[in-house]
């Protein structure tokens, strides 16, 4: 039986993971009789976001303790991530991978990237197993393998920090996936589009369907 790791990066969209993504990339996974193994980093959040009004709240949360709210408790420490155990790595979407995985929300095109996540995308790679990126995770992704095929949908200033980075941005719809069979990355929009729920669902199916097919 295939097993993934999936990483996410706190609880909610405005500070951390997008929690419609990293839930529908865990049913997606199921689905497929795929297992799968959440992971975070044990960290500090950037910062705290009222998601009611939008604002910045004034108390500080762990990104790790977060997460754990998604994974019902069953999550591990991303520093422990090994490839080897695994045969695709995920990254779900949400501010949380611009704020808290890397500096993109605040650095722009000069993002740096959190060594956890930098030595896990890179021994995923190295190792030739499949990632799989949604919403603006594939930012990230084009930091750390340089020459890829990413899609963050039609978003034209992410596309082009994608751009500046080495990658290719191709255009995707609401429920499509970009595949690059030469670094084995799979990427969709998600949310980066005016997506409504069931679309992000079939974009995650989608995705998933073609990491299955490339383990």
């Amino acid at each position: 039986m295939k097993k993934i790791a999936i990483v996410l990066s706190g609880c909610g969209v405005y500070d951390g993971a997008e929690i419609h993504e990293a839930v529908l990339t865990m049913l997606a996974a199921s689905k497929l009789g795929i297992l799968y193994q959440l992971y975070a980093p044990d960290m500090e959040q950037m910062h705290v976001i009222n998601h009611l009004t939008g604002e910045v709240a004034d108390e500080k949360r762990n990104v790790l303790v977060e997460s754990a709210r998604i994974a019902r408790g069953n999550i591990k420490q991303l520093k422990d991530y090994s490839a080897a155990k695994y045969d695709a790595l995920v990254f779900p979407g949400g501010f949380g991978v611009a704020k808290n995985l890397c500096s993109f929300a605040v650095d722009g095109v000069q993002l740096t990237v959190l060594p956890e996540v930098e030595k896990a995308v890179k021994e995923t790679y190295e190792a030739k197993k499949p990632i799989g990126a949604m919403c603006i995770s594939p930012v990230m992704i084009a930091k750390l393998i340089t020459g890829a095929n990413l899609t963050i949908g039609r978003d034209y200033a992410t596309a082009e920090a994608i751009q500046n980075l080495g990658s290719t941005h191709i255009e995707a719809d609401h429920i499509g996936v970009v595949t690059d069979h030469v670094h084995k990355i799979v990427t969709t929009p998600c949310y980066m589009l005016d997506s409504n729920i069931y679309q992000v669902a079939t974009g995650a199916e989608n995705m998933m369907n073609t990491l299955l097919e490339m383990m």
